[in-house]
Order: C-alpha cells, then sequence, then structure tokens
C-alpha cells in the first residue's frame, strides 16, 4: 500500500459545532424513544433525523434526493457513528422516517424537544411572542380540499393540511402554499411551538386557538406578543384567561378616535435620559383604561417620531401624485361630451372614487350643442383637497396603539409594554432563516402535506439549534467579558452563528496511519469552542 493511500482527509469544519448541539439537546434520544429502534436497520431514525438536521444546518442548496452526497466528503463517522455509511442515508430511508415522524406526531416530538431545551438552558419564558409567514410549493398536491369536509374538520390539527392558494407573504399569489405558525421565546429567539395550516388560513381565524393550544402543550406563566391579527372580541375571549400584549388595529372606531383626539404626554427632562438608555428617545405615550370585547385593558397610544416623519412624507408623495392623476381626470371630464347630465355626474363619481386625498368637484353642468347640432351638456369642475382626510392622516402620523390585559395585577411600565413589542421581531428572524435561499426550503419536493408539515417540522428544529446555539455562545462571551471579531474586523459580544460556521471553514478530520486527528484548529478556534456546550467540543477536542 502505497504512503498516499494510507491518507484519508475528511471535512469537519462547523459541523462538529453543529452535531455537538444536537446532543447537548438529545434529540437523536428522544427520536429513538418515541419511535423505537429496530436492530434490522442499519442507522436508527433519531440518527437519521441528526443527519437531516446536519444537512439542513450546511447552508447548501441540496434537495433531499441528493442526500447522501452531502456527506461523501465529511467526517461522517466521527459526526453520525463509526459504522455509519452515506449511502445508508437514502431517499427511500429518509422517507419512512419522514412518515414515521408524521404518523407518531410532529407536535408532540417538537414539545418534547423543547421542554428539554427549556429545563437544560434555563430559557427565559417570560414572553412569547406568535406570528406567521407562507411558504409558496411548486408542483402538484394529491390531497384537495371538500369544502364541507373542510369545515367538519377542527381547523387545529387532526388531519393533513390543504395545500392552495391564499394571502401570499412571498408576493406570489399565483402559486399553492402553506402557512406556519410559530411562537418563540424573547429569550433567545428559541422556537417554542410550530403548527402548520392550510395555505388559505386566516391569523385571525386562528391566533386565539394556537395560543390556547400552546398553553395547553406547555404550562407555564408567559405573556404572550402578536400582531393585530389577534385583537377581536371573538379571539380576546378565547384567550381571556391567558396574559397578553397586542397591537390594536386602526380599523376600530374607539382606536381612531383615540388617534384623533388624544395628545401623548410630553417627555419631562428627568425621563428623558431614562427613555435614551431604553432607545426610547424618539418614542412618546399616553395610557388609557378601555373595555373591549367584554375585557378590561390597558391602551398604550404610542407616538414615534421615526415613523411621523415617514409618515408625513407618504402622505406628501401621495398627495403630489395625485394632483397630477386629477389634473388628468379633470382634463379628461371637461373636454368630454355628455348625452344626459347623469352620465356626467356618473362619470365624476366614478373618478372621484380612485381619489383618496382630493376631490373633482362640479361647478357647472353646461347644456350646449354638438357639431351635429345635438343636444349635450358639458361639465365645468375643479379640484379641491379634501381637508379632513388629510388632517386625518396628518394626526395619525406615527401614532400606534398597544394593549394589554395586565391592568392592575402585574401591571406593566408602558416602556416595557413598548419595548417587548418591538422585540415582536423575533420570530422575523425566524421566518428569514427558514426562508434563507442557502437553507433546505427549496427541498419542498415532495408530494404529499404529510410531508410537508414533516420537513417544516424539521427546518424547525434547525431554527431551534441554530438559535439556541447563538444564544449559548451570546451569553458566555457577556460572562467572561470577552469579546471575538466580527466579519468586518470589529469586536463584538453578539456575533451571529453563521459568522461562526464561517470561522471554521477548512477543519479537517484526518486519518494517517489509522491515527485519527484535527487539523487547524488555531487558537482562536479554540478559545470560541470554549464558549460552546462541552459536546461541542468533543467532536474537535
Amino acid at each position: 500500500m502505497s504512503y498516499l493511500e494510507e491518507i484519508q482527509v475528511k471535512n469537519l469544519d462547523y459541523l462538529g459545532i453543529v452535531t455537538g448541539l444536537i446532543d447537548e439537546i438529545g434529540i437523536v434520544k428522544i427520536i429513538n424513544n418515541k419511535l423505537g429502534i429496530d436492530v434490522r436497520e442499519k442507522i436508527s431514525a433519531g440518527t437519521v433525523v441528526k443527519s437531516i438536521l446536519i444537512n439542513g444546518l450546511g447552508f447548501v442548496l441540496r434537495p433531499l434526493y441528493l442526500f447522501s452526497q452531502f456527506f461523501q466528503d465529511k467526517a461522517i463517522e466521527k459526526l453520525l457513528g463509526e459504522r455509519i455509511k452515506p449511502d445508508y442515508l437514502n431517499d427511500d430511508k429518509i422517507g419512512r422516517v419522514m412518515d414515521e415522524l408524521y404518523k407518531y406526531g410532529l407536535n408532540d416530538i417538537f414539545i418534547e424537544v423543547v421542554l428539554e431545551v427549556i429545563k437544560k438552558f434555563k430559557i427565559d419564558l417570560k414572553y412569547s411572542h406568535l406570528d406567521s409567514t407562507s411558504f409558496h410549493l411548486d408542483g402538484e398536491y394529491k390531497r384537495e380540499e371538500d369544502k364541507e369536509k373542510q369545515e367538519e374538520e377542527k381547523i387545529i390539527k387532526e388531519r393533513p393540511i390543504f395545500i392552495k392558494k391564499g394571502y401570499s407573504r412571498d408576493h406570489r399569489p399565483d402559486l399553492k402554499q402553506c402557512v406556519l405558525d410559530l411562537i418563540t421565546s424573547q429569550d433567545g429567539d428559541i422556537p417554542l411551538f410550530v403548527r402548520v395550516g392550510d395555505g388559505n388560513e386566516s391569523d385571525k381565524a386562528v391566533f386565539g386557538k394556537v395560543l390556547v393550544e400552546f398553553k395547553k402543550q406547555i404550562k407555564f406563566d408567559s405573556i404572550m406578543v402578536c400582531d393585530s391579527a389577534l385583537y377581536g372580541q371573538e379571539n380576546l375571549q378565547l384567550i381571556q384567561h391567558l396574559k397578553w400584549i397586542t397591537r390594536v388595529p386602526m380599523t376600530i372606531k374607539k382606536a381612531k378616535e383615540l388617534v384623533q383626539n388624544i395628545e401623548v404626554e410630553e417627555v419631562k427632562d428627568e425621563d428623558k435620559e431614562k427613555r435614551s438608555d431604553l432607545n426610547l428617545e424618539s418614542y412618546t405615550w399616553k395610557e388609557e383604561i378601555v373595555t373591549y370585547g367584554g375585557i378590561k385593558q390597558t391602551w398604550l397610544i404610542v407616538l414615534s417620531e421615526k415613523r411621523q416623519k415617514s409618515d408625513l412624507e407618504k402622505l406628501e408623495k401621495q398627495l403630489s401624485q395625485e394632483e397630477k392623476k386629477s389634473q388628468k381626470f379633470l382634463k379628461e371630464i371637461q373636454s368630454e361630451e355628455f348625452e344626459h347630465p347623469q352620465a356626467a355626474r356618473y362619470k365624476l363619481k366614478a373618478i372621484n372614487k380612485k381619489l383618496r386625498l382630493l376631490e373633482i368637484k362640479e361647478v357647472e353642468l353646461i347644456e350646449t350643442y354638438s357639431k351635429k347640432k345635438e343636444k349635450i351638456y358639458k361639465m365645468i369642475s375643479l379640484i379641491i383637497k379634501k381637508d379632513e382626510e388629510i388632517s386625518r392622516k396628518t394626526k395619525e402620523a406615527g401614532k400606534f396603539i398597544l394593549a394589554t390585559n395586565l391592568v392592575e395585577e402585574n401591571k406593566l411600565e408602558a416602556s416595557e409594554i413598548l419595548i417587548t413589542y418591538k422585540n415582536q421581531q423575533s420570530t422575523e428572524r425566524g421566518f428569514r432563516f427558514l426562508k434563507d435561499p442557502l437553507f433546505f426550503t427549496d427541498s419542498f419536493f415532495v408530494g404529499k402535506p404529510e410531508r410537508i408539515e414533516t420537513m417544516l417540522f424539521l427546518m424547525s428544529l434547525c431554527l431551534l439549534i441554530y438559535n439556541l446555539g447563538q444564544r449559548e455562545l451570546r451569553n458566555c462571551l457577556k460572562r467572561v467579558e470577552k469579546a471575538i471579531n466580527n466579519q468586518v474586523g470589529k469586536v463584538t459580544l453578539r456575533p451571529t452563528l453563521r459568522w461562526i460556521f464561517q470561522c471554521f471553514q477548512g477543519i479537517h478530520y484526518v486519518i494517517l496511519n489509522g491515527v485519527k486527528q484535527i487539523v487547524n484548529l488555531t487558537e482562536e478556534r479554540r478559545f470560541i469552542l470554549s464558549l460552546l456546550p462541552a459536546s461541542c467540543q468533543r467532536y474537535y477536542l
């Protein structure tokens, strides 16, 4: 045997960190306990799931049917076990495991993983955030909805989803889709609850039910934060036993009145420094006690200076655009000949429906004759501003209303309500991660709705692993009071885990004459490993 044939070099890179986090959570053990281990199988269901999660966090554009290729140049025996070969991870095996996961219950498995993470990593659950997004899907799907059957089935599960067209957050109304509801912790953006819904599902119809279901599954005292889709009389009655913060839609009459008539309080000099420390120096507010939907609540009417400036600039732009449009309409209606007065007024009414801030008003309707000596009518009109509408929009600029049912007991400071709602982007960050083109969202090649749900379950586990690793890294940097360089060379206490992944590119697992070793493990990489859980360190040290 030649010297070269005695050397094996496999890529390890950052996959040891990913695998270590999976081990630290205990995902393989949880899956195997749920689905069981068949001694006849070369690889357990838990290990298959582990391999999918490693692939998913590999940030490569490889669909699942090229799955085994992903591991061809990786240190698979180091990551998955000494006797595991890439060809064990074929699409038939992956498909069977996905079907078993769905049959057992994706929600039950996810909740058990989440509870383990909460307990082991002491996740602060004071606040939880709910939001939804849509995933557009290509191709045909076997399940088509029967409307009568759909109405009979419960909206919160017990059936596969309907893949169909609906309101698209991806701006692809031409494609069928499904909806993902996600609840995350404010502490580290950890996914706590995931639910996949029908493509045409309405947030208003399900958000209240989602929160009730979430509370049944995970019993803890958390304040739920949500956008205005939650705020409606039916939902408020449904969640009256929960604690919540949400935004009030401006379609509600009481909200319109308050925004128009109430003046927010000026900031006192002694409060300016405090608000600056909280990064709220551009906000002012006023509290009101309101009863809506039979629920007593605090409404916080907030004015954002930055948003006010933006809204007023948009209003000016809209007014300018309408002036150009209305001049064109004015010329058109004044040059037109009408057979009857009613026809002229009908045309004017249709034109005014297209304007919001301006109005073309009839001054005079002249009776005259055409060149053919036929009686006709011509309209003399002028453009006027809708002062009341412009004034309303000016007063509304930069204002929004937040509501909470924490009125007397456990009452929150106004600043805390505002800061907490601003952290609603916790779920939005999760959606950006799941929709990243380098993530395996494009693996939606599977033909059954059940497989789509399972795929989103696996993707959500990837999000959990990623955000947990990032949280642990940042918390540890804060504890040791040390910083590391980010991608632009500046020191930071809040690096992204993706940047850490890039830092670990080029680490190899080498077997030389039967001796196994890790190469390219620099001092900087060793320091970063010291900040991560022990399970991550074992793959390198």
